[in-house]
């Protein structure tokens, strides 16, 4: 009798439990990898590896030991870190990740300091073929835009605008390339390029810039100014704060839109701080498990992709930073 009602007691909890935490309840994606082994490495960062006489371990080691090494920078990231309430190894794991697969990092945090400074001296501006950024964006195509204030929303939109009305098209007699928004007005110096210590690119700045502004006080960015967003993406005082931005943001729009929070993994934030589009991939990862609840099936976890990966699995080394 004792053993019936001990049941008894047990299944009204569980039902309790299902009623306060339903299915759509947030999900804690836990820390490690999904894949057992690291998901293929795009050719073309195992070319440009190449073509530098090194390896991706010597690049790893390379930012690993410039993290080691500078406890101001370490300092600055934990700083960071805290003001946008987040695991300070998701902002270094974005960093192993870019000057790993990406670019190859600086001996000296006083390096981009100096490019920073050099960048500013350039005189730099956002166009393509003449017409400015800030004069494209006037077109009609652009109007339903203006509905929004905030700047991510703002420029997610003139992105979206970009893919469906000028990308690889013509428009008002002028043919526009069939490539990123980013790298057609946003990238003066060649198509792909993004800077400094958190290899940002400026139209993610732009995005970010509300953000930072709540969070960080710093000034917000015009796409008019083209040489104050170089700035702030080469000089690491202001950097740190726009990579911070946009994990945090990640983890928002996750936690939002897919019922994930991936705040306790950092190879998936690191995944999409190299891939962007967090909240599409959300969306999308949303739908895939609204249908494989229909079917009675478990929901999908978040993937860390091959840069994601390696932050994963190495994260006890980066832990101990600090």
């Amino acid at each position: 009798m004792k053993r019936h009602l001990i049941l008894f007691a047990t299944t009204c909890l569980l039902s309790l439990s299902a009623a306060l935490h339903p299915a759509s309840a947030v999900i804690v994606v836990p820390e490690g990898n999904r894949n057992a082994t690291q998901p293929n490495i795009p050719v073309a960062s195992i070319k440009r590896t190449g073509e530098l006489n090194t390896t991706h371990e010597a690049k790893y080691q390379k930012i690993y030991n410039l993290l080691k090494s500078d406890p101001k920078l370490r300092s600055k990231i934990s700083s960071v870190a805290r003001t946008y309430g987040i695991d300070p190894v998701h902002i270094v794991g974005a960093l192993v990740g870019e000057h790993t697969y990406n670019v190859d990092a600086y001996d000296r945090l006083q390096t981009y300091y100096v490019k920073a400074i050099s960048y500013v001296k350039q005189g730099l501006s956002f166009d393509y073929q003449g017409e400015s950024i800030g004069d494209f964006i006037k077109r009609p195509q652009f109007s339903s835009c203006a509905q929004y204030r905030d700047s991510l929303r703002l420029w997610t939109c003139r992105e979206g605008v970009w893919e469906s009305d000028f990308r690889g098209k013509t428009a008002g007699g002028k043919r526009f390339p069939d490539n990123r928004f980013a790298a057609v007005f946003f990238q003066p110096f060649y198509a792909g390029q993004t800077f400094g210590l958190g290899q940002l690119s400026p139209l993610t700045a732009l995005q970010m810039t509300d953000m930072v502004n709540r969070y960080s006080g710093l000034p917000k960015l015009d796409a008019d100014h083209a040489t104050d967003v170089y700035k702030t993406i080469m000089d690491p005082d202001f950097t740190l704060p726009y990579m911070a931005a946009t994990i945090r943001e990640s983890i928002d729009v996750y936690r939002r839109v897919a019922d994930f929070d991936i705040s306790k993994n950092p190879g998936i934030t690191a995944t999409l701080y190299n891939t962007g589009g967090a909240d599409a991939r959300a969306r999308a990862l949303a739908k895939t498990n609204a249908g494989r609840a229909a079917a009675g099936q478990p929901p999908q976890l978040p993937e860390e992709n091959y840069y994601g990966w390696l932050v994963n699995n190495k994260l006890d080394q980066l832990k101990a930073l600090f």
